[in-house]
């Protein structure tokens, strides 16, 4: 289990991490989620909302469950209470959790977590590759009803998200892959598309970023579905999660059998894209041809 000096960035993950334990230790000790919340004046869906890290700890409620299954190291209990205090606090988007709704917080968390980042994007750069002015356009693409200031916090929470790939130990890997249509497509005019464009190129000598390019001329392939994002943690406690967004939620698939299908799509799309070091060409051309 991980310690206080690395655990992952991100309260939900070490939730997770935290909440896995009980788990494996309430199983090892034979005893019901029932049991389980009986013993905490609780209920059988507080531990299952507990083991599946979706609820802040009540250390208490901890402390006596870990006795209750057989723990007794007071070490062991006391360095368990110190994650759960971490998980509790608050996550680095706080400040911008008027500007988030609840099902995308979730995924910060866990992309802030996350040690290899693989997404694929259909129409749209990906968020962690974004200039800040072509965010804006996209952004500003809802806006109706929308303060500006919720907008703008928006933007600099999408920002800040980036700190991810920059962070000073161990910074995540970004490898995505891009279907061309999304470098065509000139959100917020040719100026803001170019400039997004060479940042693009300028991302592709970053160590710990990768980039592939779907071109057109690929014809039919296997991510003509929704874009999609997989997780991989470095911590064996967290499995891959792949992460689905829609209009209005996102959908967190975590099954073997799903994620094994969309890792499978994932390298299905690396195979059928244009090589890394092909990218900067391509997209220098689509600079040349439609934006110069």
């Amino acid at each position: 289990m991980a310690s206080k000096e690395d655990n992952p960035t991100g309260p939900t993950a070490l939730r997770m991490i935290i909440g896995g334990q009980l788990r494996r230790l309430r199983e090892a000790a034979d005893i019901t989620r029932k049991e389980a919340g009986f013993e905490i004046r609780g209920s059988e869906s507080k531990i299952s909302r507990m083991e599946l890290g979706r609820v802040s700890f009540r250390l208490r409620d901890v402390e006596d469950l870990m006795v209750m299954y057989g723990v007794r190291d007071q070490a062991e209990i006391d360095r368990v209470l110190t994650l759960c205090r971490e998980a509790n606090k608050p996550s680095w988007w706080h400040p911008y959790g008027d500007a988030l709704p609840d099902w995308f917080a979730t995924y910060l968390d866990m992309e802030s977590a996350a040690s290899t980042i693989r997404t694929y994007e259909v129409q749209l750069v990906p968020g962690l590759l974004q200039s800040r002015d072509y965010a804006r356009s996209l952004l500003m693409l809802g806006y109706g009803h929308t303060p500006l200031q919720e907008i703008d916090n928006r933007i600099d929470a999408r920002m800040a998200r980036q700190k991810v790939l920059d962070r000073e130990h161990d910074p995540a890997t970004l490898w995505t892959v891009i279907d061309e249509a999304a470098l065509h497509r000139p959100f917020g005019g040719r100026t803001v598309m170019r400039e997004q464009l060479v940042s693009l190129i300028e991302a592709c000598d970053r160590p710990n970023v990768r980039i592939q390019i779907v071109r057109f001329t690929s014809g039919a392939h296997s991510g003509a579905g929704a874009p999609f994002t997989w997780l991989r943690f470095a911590y064996p406690e967290l499995d891959d999660v792949i992460y689905m967004e829609h209009l209005t939620g996102g959908l967190y698939l975590d099954r073997d059998a799903d994620v094994d299908a969309y890792q499978a799509a994932m390298e299905h799309l690396c195979v059928q894209a244009a090589q890394p070091r092909e990218t900067p060409d391509i997209i220098h051309k689509i600079i040349r041809d439609h934006y110069s």
